[in-house]
């Protein structure tokens, strides 16, 4: 058997991965939501849960369309995780008086408490975040990253 040097192909096209914006954010999302995931992981909610819990205590009862959007979730997905936080007693959903084919979701008490019941936890995990990588860095890729997804959506 010859020790030949194998060269392996290459596509010159494509960025490093350290350096692609796809990678880096999936690297970005997994440093913020590990500890995210520890703090629920007694809770509960997991982090969908969360994120829909987090959407309707801050933007009020509202159609199942802007929780999906605003909670980065699949509508289908959605609608199966309402059926189940609607069983648990996290929400509640009913007909929309305009169109009935819509449903409005309300948080409910027990919802609000699972979000009472993080908020210190939650806080201090921001907090952390924000004495590492500092107020001003930290706004500043907020401002880029929503910047990036008014961009895209205007495409």
């Amino acid at each position: 058997m010859t020790s030949e040097h194998i060269s392996k192909p290459t596509v010159t096209a494509l960025r490093r991965t350290n350096r692609s914006l796809p990678i880096a954010l999936l690297r970005a999302r997994e440093t913020v939501m590990g500890p995210i995931r520890d703090m629920l992981a007694d809770s509960p909610v997991n982090e969908q849960k969360w994120r829909v819990l987090r959407v309707l205590e801050e933007n009020g009862p509202q159609d199942q369309n802007s929780i999906a959007r605003e909670a980065c979730l699949l509508l289908p997905s959605l609608t199966r995780i309402l059926r189940t936080m609607e069983a648990e007693g996290l929400v509640t959903r009913r007909v929309a008086s305009d169109d009935r084919r819509r449903s409005i979701v309300s948080i409910e008490a027990a919802g609000l408490a699972i979000l009472q019941d993080h908020s210190v936890q939650a806080s201090a995990l921001v907090d952390r975040l924000r004495a590492q990588y500092g107020e001003e860095k930290l706004e500043q890729l907020l401002d880029l990253l929503e910047d990036l997804q008014v961009a895209e959506e205007k495409r």
